[in-house]
């Protein structure tokens, strides 16, 4: 059974519940799940697990979401070499820069060694039927990519 731990930057509860979408498709397939918010841990954390998933909203016009800039900037010097990683957010269509932090982990998480387990999902403001689908898809995916 592999350890999978999601980071999750959440402030209106829309990223959190993507986070606990994806937790609980794992813990189906039968892997270890730890859900932190941001602050409460570091990006070596990241070491112990064999899944690292980071959940992030972006704010305003495409910026990171300021409790999650250090562990942001944290990650890049973490070695996840043959950990495989996956990156999921929410935000708003309304701004020029939909889910711009999704991307920015995803570079980040390049720097690390760690191998992409699957496409990111970026979700518009809330989790629809559509979006619980790609979660639990993406979810899936990096399952099997770790077995």
């Amino acid at each position: 059974m592999a350890l999978a731990k999601i980071v999750y930057a959440s402030m209106t509860g829309n990223t959190e519940e993507i986070a606990d979408i994806v937790s609980n498709k794992l813990q189906e397939l039968g892997h270890e799940v730890e859900v932190d918010e941001c602050t409460t841990v570091d990006a070596a954390d990241f070491e112990d697990a064999d899944i690292a998933i980071v959940a992030s909203y972006t704010y305003g016009d495409g910026d990171l979401p300021d409790e999650i800039v250090d562990f942001y900037e944290d990650l890049q010097d973490v070695d996840l070499s043959g950990k495989v990683f996956g990156v999921i957010g929410s935000g708003d269509t309304f701004y020029d820069y939909f889910c711009k932090s999704v991307d920015e982990f995803e570079e980040q998480f390049a720097l690390t060694g760690a191998i992409k387990g699957a496409e990111s999902v970026k979700v518009d403001l809330v989790a629809e039927d559509e979006d619980i689908e790609n979660l639990e898809r993406f979810a899936e995916e990096i399952s099997a990519k770790v077995g």
